[in-house]
């Protein structure tokens, strides 16, 4: 699969975690305020560790995948921890 198709179908990924976040939120409000505290860390550790594997010389499938994958639990979490 072509690189630039990899990164057009994380693209994709990472747009369809703001509106999957929104759903959570607004469907789990009172699971939100039990788990509020680890929202920050989750979104803190999904983050460094996808800066992390921007270093890492493994190959490009693999770098992009998992980042993706990382930045779309960063994303959902860091809109569950801003729940009012």
């Amino acid at each position: 699969m072509s690189t630039i198709i990899q990164y057009i179908l994380a693209l994709m990924t990472l747009a369809l975690a703001v509106p999957l976040g929104i759903l959570l939120k607004n469907a789990t409000k009172e699971e939100l305020k039990q788990g509020k505290k680890y929202f920050g860390l989750i979104s803190l550790c999904a983050l460094f560790s996808a800066l992390i594997l921007l270093f890492l010389n493994i190959e490009i499938t693999l770098k992009i995948s998992a980042i993706a994958a990382l930045l779309f639990i960063a994303i959902v979490s860091f809109i569950s921890f801003k729940h009012n």
